[in-house]
């Protein structure tokens, strides 16, 4: 049995892994799902919270170490952090259609690297501090190959973003460099652009890359098929 920890990307909360975590549970793993900074019952101001604020977290939220981090979209950042402060703790790094880290870029900086930018007519404007995504472009964006009402809840749910976590430069060292990567491209993905994802993932052995044909949202369009792939990737921890 594998442990498992979800982070979730930008806008989402924890209640996006929901199908997941009953899939990977089926098949005998643990897991759980945490808020990153800013949403549910975190109160604190979103301009206050940084990067290391989210790595901090989600290492709180390992009840069992070691534990295979799952870090989807932006939530590559501050769990590849969570990496390089406490590698003891996390036993596989799992970037699903996530921003790797680089030593001295922020999620904007890598975000900026793409050719492509199928994000940025969707920003807008939320409370001070924070940015979201426009309702009416988020099913296309996010989760064009999921039923309507399923997409319909998806978008319900996303909430502001804190800027600055995605803005602050991450530094890693050799101590994230010794936790073991695997890295999850979505080939059908209309927010992060297979093409960036491939080139992201490079830095990933080739051994550790998969792909999955499905959007931005395999926990949504195919959580049997994501659990069994990771329940596959967990064998090799």
């Amino acid at each position: 049995m594998a442990r498992f920890v979800l982070v979730h990307g930008s806008c989402h909360t924890a209640r996006c892994w929901q199908e997941l975590i009953q899939e990977l549970t089926r098949l005998g793993h643990g897991a759980r799902a945490l808020d990153l900074p800013g949403r549910g019952a975190d109160r604190r101001p979103p301009d206050a919270l940084t990067l290391r604020d989210g790595a901090e977290e989600i290492l709180q939220g390992i009840e069992e170490a070691p534990a295979i981090l799952v870090a989807h979209s932006a939530g590559g950042y501050p769990a590849g952090l969570a990496a390089e402060l406490a590698p003891e703790k996390v036993a596989r790094l799992v970037f699903l259609c996530a921003y790797v880290p680089r030593d001295g870029a922020s999620v904007v900086d890598r975000r900026k690297e793409s050719v492509e930018q199928p994000l940025m007519p969707a920003l807008r404007r939320g409370p001070p501090g924070t940015y979201a995504f426009d309702p009416a472009q988020s099913p296309a964006l996010f989760c064009h190959d999921v039923a309507p009402d399923v997409a319909a809840r998806a978008v319900a749910a996303l909430v502001p973003e804190p800027v600055r976590p995605q803005s602050d430069p991450i530094r890693v060292t050799e101590r994230y460099g010794s936790v073991p990567k695997s890295y999850i491209r979505c080939t059908q993905d209309r927010a992060i652009p297979p093409a960036h994802q491939t080139l992201m993932a490079a830095a990933i052995p080739e051994k550790d890359r998969y792909d999955m044909p499905t959007s931005h949202s395999p926990f949504l369009a195919d959580p049997a098929g994501l659990a069994a792939l990771l329940h596959r990737i967990a064998g090799g921890v």
